[in-house]
């Protein structure tokens, strides 16, 4: 089985990989860089629009270099306020070879205002870089890591959406 994520980001690629592996046992994962067609920091709808593209331009990919894939997974990462404040999530998106989707989300932490206007302007990794020591965002774990002292990392976050995300998948009919 092959899977296509559309981001070389190593965290979004090891979470979809953590996922599919517990409930699947061959397959082969790749990370492909493709657009979201939004803006570098999604806020609302954004997140699902642009994860939405992620996969449509996987699946132009795939189809202009002859690859052929089971499933095509994006990550988007953005900050939502329809909850009434602020917070950053991770959105799954996932389109079988058949066409049939699911999504889900990640569980969010808050986003301080007093950040709000620099992240709007460049992004939230930018702000993130800027209040931590760079270094220590390299490793996939995402500023999450950072901010939950080593508790949750990005890794787990895109891990647990992506596994609710397959829940369509996994429990054939019933679920659809």
């Amino acid at each position: 089985m092959k899977i296509l994520v559309g981001t070389k980001n190593p965290g979004k690629i090891e979470g979809v990989n953590k996922a599919f592996f517990k409930y699947f046992d061959n397959f082969e994962i790749e990370g492909i860089s493709v657009d979201s067609n939004v803006n570098s920091q999604p806020f609302n709808d954004d997140i699902y629009i642009g994860a939405k593209n992620r996969v449509e331009n996987l699946k132009i990919f795939a189809k202009k270099n002859s690859i052929k894939a089971d499933y095509f997974v994006s990550v988007e990462a953005g900050i939502t306020n329809l909850l009434g404040e602020y917070i950053n999530i991770n959105l799954v998106y996932i389109e079988n070879k058949n066409g049939e989707t699911s999504t889900s989300i990640s569980e969010g932490f808050p986003i301080p205002e007093k950040y709000l206007k620099e992240i709007k302007e460049y992004s939230l990794g930018k702000v993130f870089d800027d209040i931590f020591d760079k270094n220590k965002l390299s490793d996939g774990k995402g500023g999450i890591s950072i901010l939950t002292k080593n508790e949750i990392s990005r890794i787990d976050l895109v891990t647990d959406a992506t596994t609710l995300a397959l829940t369509k998948y996994i429990n054939g009919n019933l679920w659809k």
